[in-house]
């Protein structure tokens, strides 16, 4: 309950046993899913290929990681949008 509220007032705890904790839980969630860190890399790397061609991102604030709930994986991606694209740039061979 109190960390709920400190969320509510962002204050949200840092230590170093809070930050331990959130990648445990990233690392059996990636377990779980059976997702190695490559792959999960590679896939970073494509959505940003694939965003591009729409926005200008910030590629360094970008997230990407897995996040599980009972019987589902979910894939939660945080791209900063500095600014979009008024026409597709496409690759010319």
């Amino acid at each position: 309950m109190l960390e709920f509220i400190n969320r509510i007032f962002g204050r949200e705890n840092h230590s170093s046993r809070a930050v331990a904790k959130e990648r445990l839980r990233l690392v059996l969630v990636h377990d779980r899913a059976g997702v190695s860190p490559e792959l999960l890399q590679t896939l970073k790397s494509e959505l940003i290929q694939v965003i591009s061609n729409y926005m200008e991102i910030d590629e360094h604030a970008l997230e990407v990681s897995l996040d599980s709930n009972e019987n589902q994986v979910a894939l939660v991606a945080n791209i900063p949008v500095k600014k979009m694209k008024r026409t597709v740039q496409t690759e010319t061979a």
